[in-house]
Formats: C-alpha cells, sequence, structure tokens
C-alpha cells in the first residue's frame, strides 16, 4: 500500500490540542476518496479536497483506535477497525487517486493525511467495490520517537 502522508495543519493540531486521536474525547474520523491532488502545506479543510461522485459514494466512517504498539514501547498507533470499503452502486464512481483521512468533529473537518493511488487514479464501476486495505492491525499510521 501506498505511504500515509500527514497534512501540516493536522500536526499543528495535535501540538495545540485541537484535534485529539483517542476515542473518549469523541472525536469521529472518516475517509474520503478524491481526485483532487493534496497540498500538505494548504489543506487545512477538507472543503478544499471534495468528494468523488456517483454510484451512491458517501466518505467512510471509521472506528478507530489509539494505543500504545507494546507495553512501554514508545510507539503508538492509529488503527480503523476494519478495512473500508466503497461500493459504487447503480452508476459508476468518478475518477479517484487519493483516500484522505479527516477528523469529522474538528471545526473544518480536518484533514489528517492521505495515501496516493498513483498517477491515473482509478475509477469504480457499478457493481464494484474498493477496499482500503490495511494491515492485520488495521494501522493507518504510528507515531514514534
Amino acid at each position: 500500500m501506498a505511504d500515509f502522508v500527514f497534512f501540516d495543519g493536522f500536526k499543528e493540531a495535535l501540538g495545540d490540542a485541537t484535534t485529539d486521536l483517542t476515542t473518549t474525547t469523541g472525536h469521529a474520523f472518516k475517509f474520503r476518496l478524491t481526485n483532487t491532488a493534496p497540498d500538505v502545506a494548504a489543506h487545512v479543510a477538507m472543503t478544499s479536497l471534495p468528494a468523488i461522485t456517483g454510484g451512491s459514494y458517501a466518505d467512510a466512517a471509521i472506528t478507530h483506535a489509539w494505543a500504545e504498539t507494546a507495553g512501554a514501547s514508545g510507539i503508538w498507533r492509529f488503527a480503523a477497525g476494519a478495512d473500508v470499503t466503497w461500493t459504487a452502486v447503480s452508476t459508476d464512481f468518478t475518477t479517484s487517486r487519493y483516500v484522505v483521512l479527516y477528523d469529522d468533529t474538528h471545526a473544518s473537518d480536518l484533514p489528517v493525511g492521505y495515501f496516493d493511488y498513483g498517477v491515473g487514479g482509478f475509477t469504480l464501476t457499478a457493481g464494484n467495490t474498493f477496499t482500503l486495505n490495511l494491515d492485520a492491525n488495521f494501522e493507518i499510521f504510528t507515531l514514534d520517537g
């Protein structure tokens, strides 16, 4: 899978505590498919990263976990509860290249980071699915020293 790339605004929001990765604060996270090239310095709200259209497309909410990977390891994992899947219903999705994770409870729907699926992207035809295959721990990213 492609590497996860962080947005600068997310790093700042972690530092000033305007976003929170824990599950106890009510923060909700979603993935969006887009064909707009992310700019890690400039994109600070999801309004500038429009979703694809067609096929009853909707951003995908995740159940997330934030936990240390092993006792006293100093490595923390942000993970989804499962792989994320979209299905194009009745019509094709428009072309997508990027899968963007965002904090849906932040005032600006703060972009967290994204996966890039490469030049040309992909189009999901009606009746087919696209799955964001995460690893065995459903890891999206880790933070360590």
